[in-house]
């Protein structure tokens, strides 16, 4: 049984909230125009709470540059912190807004860390090698071309337009903050809007790159993504892999969860769609 001791501190997490003014996509069961009420509930709660921060995980809308300026207020009356990382549908919007995205919703850059509690919290940026996050021109299309080639060759689920990687460059700053992390004796985890693992259709298009690096480090203790709707859960290398069930999905169910942390495991309490986990800490 999980002991009564406090957690060191506690977060919350919103997946896919992809509000936009627009029509219910049926075949998916999405509803974009409901994802403003959902999440003022999901907010209503975490403000109920003494909690660090809150993240959202991606697709924050669902498209159309107007969407930020109906959802973003909402976000405003968090009483907590607030870290945004981008998904896919975050950059459906004209291009000359492409380069803006990150900006508008106020992040301090693309992909950035921070820390508490011990802990180093990683936030990736995606979307850097992908078919729609970039200008048409930008040799980031072309690399995700060979890459989404090379996968669909290899028979990979993954090779998705949908899909992206992340950087060369980023993929070196990740190795170095892992590194730092280590010798400043902090545990980690990892956010990223594109799961990695287990093997799905809606993995990031550098998945086995990415789990390669992670498997070096056993204080990596948690990997955070949305993305698959559907969510996902995995385990492997010391390293828990949790898929955040989209807020967006269903007329009327949400979907959203708060993460207590303890020096001996995670506790995450799902509000609606999402499952209640209890995840021990290896060496803990």
């Amino acid at each position: 049984m999980p002991s009564p001791t406090a957690p060191l501190f506690r977060f919350g997490v919103v997946a896919d909230p992809q509000y936009a003014a627009l029509e219910p996509n049926l075949a998916l069961d999405r509803y974009p125009a409901k994802s403003l009420a959902k999440l003022k509930e999901a907010i209503a709660e975490f403000n109920r709470h003494d909690l660090a921060f809150v993240v959202t995980l991606g697709d924050i809308i669902d498209g159309r540059w107007e969407s930020f300026d109906a959802v973003l207020p909402v976000y405003q009356t968090l009483r907590n912190a607030r870290h945004f990382l981008l998904g896919n549908h975050d950059f459906a919007v004209a291009p000359e807004h492409l380069t803006e995205v990150a900006a508008r919703v106020g992040m301090p850059s693309a992909y950035y860390d921070f820390a508490h509690g011990g802990y180093r919290f990683i936030v990736l940026d995606g979307n850097e090698i992908s078919l729609f996050a970039s200008p048409e021109g930008d040799p980031r299309r072309a690399e995700a071309k060979v890459l989404m080639k090379a996968l669909h060759e290899a028979g990979a689920p993954n090779s998705q337009r949908w899909n992206a990687a992340i950087s060369d460059t980023q993929h070196a700053w990740l190795a170095a903050k892992l590194l730092k992390a280590k010798a400043a004796g902090e545990k980690v985890v990892i956010m990223n809007h594109y799961p990695i693992f287990p093997e799905n259709s809606h993995n990031a298009l550098d998945s086995d790159r990415m789990l390669a690096l992670l498997a070096e480090h056993d204080h990596v203790v948690a990997y955070l993504s949305g993305h698959n709707h559907e969510g996902n859960f995995g385990f492997v290398d010391g390293t828990y892999f949790i898929n955040f069930k989209g807020m967006v999905d269903t007329e009327d169910s949400n979907a959203y969860a708060i993460v207590s942390v303890y020096e001996d495991r995670l506790e995450i309490e799902g509000f609606g769609r999402e499952e209640n986990r209890v995840l021990a800490l290896q060496g803990a």
